[in-house]
Parts: C-alpha cells; sequence; structure tokens
C-alpha cells in the first residue's frame, strides 16, 4: 500500500499480489491522527497490505525540513499502529506529476481536487516498486 500524507488528505493506493503496478485506491480526509491510524489500519487489513510505502517530503536539495520532520513523527506513529512494515520513499515531485498525468488525460483543475493525492500515492508507490523489481522487501 502507497500513502501520500498532506495536512488536509492522505491518497492511498495499492499494488497487484505481484507487485507490478500501482493503482489509485481513495483519498481520505485528514482528521486527529489518533482516527487516522485508525482509518489506515483498517485499511492495511481489509485489502491484506503486507508494507506500506509512505511518501516522504524531502526538500529539492535533500536538506531536512520541517515537513519531513512532521512526517517522519507521523510514520513512526503508523509503525506502531500497524502489523505490517511501513517505510518511506522520496514523493518529491510526485503531486506536480500526479497533476500533469491528469492534465494530459483531460482532467480540469477542479476534477484533480479529492483525486490527485491517490494518484499521487501510486506514483509514490509505482517508483518504489521499479527501485525493488526482484526484491521482496
Amino acid at each position: 500500500m502507497g500513502l501520500d500524507v498532506g495536512e488536509a488528505r492522505i491518497g492511498v493506493a495499492l499494488t497487484d499480489p505481484l507487485r507490478v503496478t500501482a493503482q489509485p485506491l481513495l483519498v481520505l480526509e485528514r482528521e486527529a491522527d489518533e482516527a487516522d491510524l485508525r482509518r489506515l489500519r483498517d485499511l492495511v487489513e481489509t485489502h491484506g497490505a503486507e508494507m506500506v510505502v509512505v511518501g516522504m517530503p524531502i526538500s529539492m536539495s535533500g536538506a531536512e525540513g520541517p515537513a519531513q520532520r512532521h512526517m517522519q513523527d507521523f510514520v513512526a506513529a503508523l509503525a506502531d499502529a500497524l502489523s505490517v512494515p511501513v517505510v518511506t520513499w522520496d514523493e518529491r515531485l510526485s503531486t506536480a506529476e500526479a497533476e500533469r498525468r491528469m492534465r494530459a488525460g483531460g482532467e480540469s483543475a477542479r476534477a484533480q481536487r479529492g483525486v490527485v493525492d491517490k494518484v499521487a500515492a501510486s506514483i509514490i508507490l509505482q517508483s518504489y516498486l521499479d527501485a525493488h523489481r526482484g526484491n521482496k522487501g
């Protein structure tokens, strides 16, 4: 399972059982962290996810910033809440790429709202899958 965690929404994507392709699943509107963690745990269990890949907001220079530190705290809480491994993956430009793909597909900016996050999650997950092709970890 792949996640694009933002301040207002969490995009969720899944991969096929062979870990070849990532597909957008849904977008969760953010609530309190505890409620978000509970809903993510339910999704992991419902879909039988064996791992969660969380997009990590890394600055273009690679320097750690406040968003990355905040995400590290969320990822630690998520790892405590789940019974599967949680890993982070560089999410640089994933939302911009999702918006570009949606525009190329004819989606208006208005139609992108509430959808772009799950597309970004699928881009993050696909990048992770591609980088780990042939590995089981």
